[in-house]
């Protein structure tokens, strides 16, 4: 019966094989494997392979008709085709040198911004100097410079190279403060600069880390550490030192240029006050781009009522200056004046403010070094010593502004 069962089950088994013991053998083994799939029927034996226990000829042979009605699941592949390898490897590779080649064309893209923003800084230094020397009108130049960069921000927006901001009255009334104390810092700087050697200005405006410390104490209530006032030291030491020795030494630059650090550094501090806490804040360059604007508003009319119209053509024969000189170093020292603070808010929205500040005093150094180049500064040794510490202050600060005070535990 067990023959016959077999044989009926799988029809490619001829019946020759019924009577022989091996026949008895698979069928034996064909139950067990039924067993353990726990079904019974043809088709359900395929899932699991039959181990065979009968290793003679006969059982050899008859085993080979058994192949085609059972047979063992596919071997499952340990790994992927080569192929798929390969081409997950070169996609691997490719997004690789993508991320490379991104970097390092940020990395130019940055180096170039710093290259800029220094190049700028000095010819504005330099035609700047050049044009108050013989037209000494602080407020005029000021005003120039404002107009030129109000007409680079209109056509910025207009040829939509950066986006045009839509302003509410609420912001306009908090930037007008901004405004006013950015139109001064100016203005007191041209005023020093028409006074005293562009070395010399710049000396004494690497003391703005002193007046954002005190500024910010008053105002903000960020008390400093013991590290950053030990920083102050060397800062207001250097510029003594070098003041005293300082051959364009007068009151009239000196004073100014301390009150163009106090202005700028007021604006900064107000600019954390008044529009830190905004859910609607403005952007650094938008922002630059309003004070731009509203400081050619503000200093137009007073420019106009305390000095006239110094500008014209006839003014400035009257006076001997050659015209077409004098309107072409305005107009650069114009351009670079706007161009630098630009790229200036363009680094700063890529690196963190202490890279900046870093980069800051590296750029002053190079300001220093040009102009006493170009319009051959006397400079002394002990002037030397005084500036560098000043300057190696401004380096010291801008690292210990890192250091964060240790929570004071209860």
């Amino acid at each position: 019966m067990q023959s016959t069962a077999i044989f009926f089950l799988s029809p490619s088994i001829p019946p020759s094989l019924s009577h022989r013991t091996t026949t008895w053998t698979h069928s034996r083994s064909l139950d067990f494997a039924a067993s353990i799939n726990g079904l019974s029927g043809s088709s359900s034996l395929r899932q699991f392979p039959v181990t065979r226990c009968c290793s003679s000829p006969s059982l050899s042979s008859s085993s080979s008709y058994l192949n085609g009605w059972i047979s063992t699941p596919p071997p499952v592949p340990d790994r992927e085709p080569r192929g798929v390898e390969v081409r997950a490897a070169e996609s691997c590779a490719g997004e690789e040198e993508d991320a490379k080649a991104s970097g390092l064309r940020k990395t130019l893209e940055l180096g170039s911004l710093f290259g800029l923003w220094i190049l700028f800084n000095i010819y504005f230094n330099i035609y700047n100097k050049q044009v108050l020397k013989v037209f000494p009108f602080p407020l005029t130049i000021s005003t120039i410079q404002f107009a030129a960069g109000t007409i680079l921000v209109i056509l910025m927006w207009t040829l939509n190279l950066y986006k045009r901001p839509k302003i509410s009255g609420a912001q306009l009334a908090v930037i007008l403060p901004l405004a006013m104390v950015h139109t001064l810092g100016n203005l007191f700087t041209n005023m020093s600069l028409g006074k005293v050697a562009v070395s010399f200005t710049h000396t004494i405006k690497a003391m703005e880390p002193f007046f954002s410390v005190v500024l910010s104490a008053m105002f903000l209530g960020e008390m400093p550490t013991i590290w950053v006032i030990g920083s102050l030291l060397p800062i207001v030491g250097g510029v003594a030192l070098a003041s005293m020795t300082e051959a364009s030494f007068n009151w009239g630059g000196f004073l100014s240029a301390l009150a163009s650090n106090l202005t700028n550094q007021s604006r900064n501090v107000l600019s954390k006050k008044l529009m830190g806490e905004k859910e609607d804040s403005l952007d650094n360059i938008t922002l630059f781009s309003i004070i731009t604007i509203m400081s050619f508003i503000l200093s137009a009319p007073i420019s106009l009522y305390m000095e006239g119209f110094k500008f014209t053509p006839s003014c400035l024969q009257a006076m001997g200056l050659n015209v077409r000189q004098v309107y072409v170093r305005s107009f650069l020292a114009a351009l670079c004046f706007h161009a630098y603070q630009q790229v200036s808010y363009m680094i700063l929205q890529r690196v963190s403010p202490v890279t900046h500040s870093v980069s800051n005093c590296v750029k002053r150094v190079v300001v220093i070094i040009s102009s006493v180049l170009f319009f051959r500064t006397p400079v002394s040794p002990i002037n030397s010593i005084g500036t560098g510490v000043a300057l190696g202050g401004v380096f010291l600060y801008s690292r210990v502004k890192l250091i964060k005070p240790k929570p004071k535990t209860a």
